[in-house]
């Protein structure tokens, strides 16, 4: 990176806690957002539970003007980017004298599938001319984004990056770019992901979801010998993203800057994360060096664990190799235990977390932790938050397709 990019605003909406003092809050303090879905109905389904934000209300947000249209995704995402806003003190609708200076970034996967199914329901069952023109526009991938900036008249840059679990690191770091690169004053990056009756009942379809097969228990508990697969969540984190000079220049406070990026994908893993973990060492190291960092630098680790067997055991191996006689020893919890697996949104959600580490002074735990894994021999901060003084922070983001990426993290100097 040629400049400083920081953190100055930062909303998230998770199953646990709307808003970051909420979020980091339930993570602290261990409490889960995982309950019984309400969204649709799951009596025919073997699991039943997920991260769903039942009290959600966009109008509380957003007010009710040009909501109508909109799906659960793209409300999300307009949720987040507004206490984005308004964490860092930006005023919105961004003037015409400083919007080609704005852009968005937001990494986001399966969030238009209710709708496109929705689409196509009532073109099949009424025909083409029955359909409401007014609901195609959700039904492409790019709609969160563009719906971002279509409020707040950003009219800079508009990107989406859909890129699976990876897909709101890479956002960010798309956003990192073109900040450094090309000038941008300020970008909203981050992820958004809803829970939906067409991806939960996908998943729960191929076995991926905890208690989807006989005889497997409902539970989400990374790094615990008793993971059998996710808990499907949802959520949105935004993070507004500033040029160091220019966050300085207008006063902003400044919660954490941007050290570096890596990624590198396994072409090794089919379906099936790599249990050699070739591509998330090569992620990690790529990112180490970016950063300038040492692995004796880096005092927390937010891993992507999701309660998957070959997915912790995996990381826990990236771990142990990286960081070698400490790989046992530095704090690497999962969030995940907490608030599910968010999918695109998950890199973003633990950035989040990440974040709230620098300012509470408090790594949080992995709950529901109770059968040690000998494969997982990592230190996940079982059960209850632990009190440290971090100053650097990797974030990591696997996937089973051979994606992998990693956010690097760093308590703001004045340097």
């Amino acid at each position: 990176m040629c400049k400083r990019i920081v953190i100055t605003g930062i909303g998230v909406l998770a199953s646990n806690g709307i808003g970051k003092k909420e979020f980091w809050k339930a993570l602290q303090e261990g409490v889960s957002g995982i309950k019984p879905v309400t969204l649709f109905d799951t009596g025919n389904l073997r699991s039943k539970m997920a991260g769903e934000i039942k009290d959600f209300n966009p109008e509380a947000i957003l007010g009710t003007k040009g909501l109508r249209n909109l799906d659960r995704s793209t409300r999300l995402a307009l949720a987040a980017s507004k206490l984005a806003l308004d964490d860092a003190g930006i005023s919105y609708p961004i003037t015409e004298e400083e919007t080609d200076m704005f852009g968005v970034s937001l990494g986001t996967t399966v969030g238009s599938l209710w709708s496109i199914s929705e689409f196509d329901k009532e073109a099949l069952r009424g025909g083409p001319r029955s359909v409401n023109p007014a609901l195609f526009p959700n039904t492409v991938v790019n709609s969160p984004a563009s719906q971002i900036s279509i409020r707040f008249n950003i009219q800079g840059f508009n990107s989406t990056i859909s890129t699976g679990f990876c897909s709101s690191p890479d956002a960010i770091y798309y956003a990192m770019n073109m900040i450094s690169l090309y000038g941008y004053k300020v970008v909203l990056a981050g992820g958004v992901e809803d829970l939906c009756e067409q991806t939960y009942k996908g998943f729960h379809k191929i076995g991926h979801l905890a208690g989807s097969r006989p005889g497997k228990e409902e539970i989400d508990c990374p790094f615990d010998k008793r993971r059998n697969g996710i808990m499907f969540g949802e959520g949105a984190a935004i993070f507004a993203l500033e040029e160091l000079n220019h966050a300085k220049t207008r006063g902003a406070r400044i919660y954490a800057e941007l050290l570096g990026y890596g990624t590198s994908f396994d072409p090794d893993s089919a379906n099936i994360y790599n249990p050699k973990a070739k591509g998330a060492i090569s992620a990690i190291k790529a990112c180490l060096a970016e950063a300038g960092l040492n692995t004796d630098d880096v005092g927390y680790v937010s891993a992507a664990a999701d309660s998957t067997l070959d997915c912790d055991a995996m990381e826990a191996v990236a771990i142990r190799t990286i960081f070698g006689s400490l790989g046992t020893k530095v704090p690497a919890s999962s969030a995940k235990s907490m608030i599910g697996e968010t999918f695109s949104a998950s890199g973003a959600m633990n950035l989040a977390a990440s974040v709230g580490v620098f300012e509470e002074g408090i790594i949080p735990p992995t709950i529901n932790y109770e059968k040690p894994d000998r494969r997982c021999d990592i230190d996940c901060v079982p059960k209850e938050a632990r009190e440290a003084s971090v100053s650097s922070i990797l974030i990591d983001s696997f996937s089973p397709t051979g994606s992998n990426s990693v956010l690097a993290i760093g308590k703001y100097d004045k340097r």
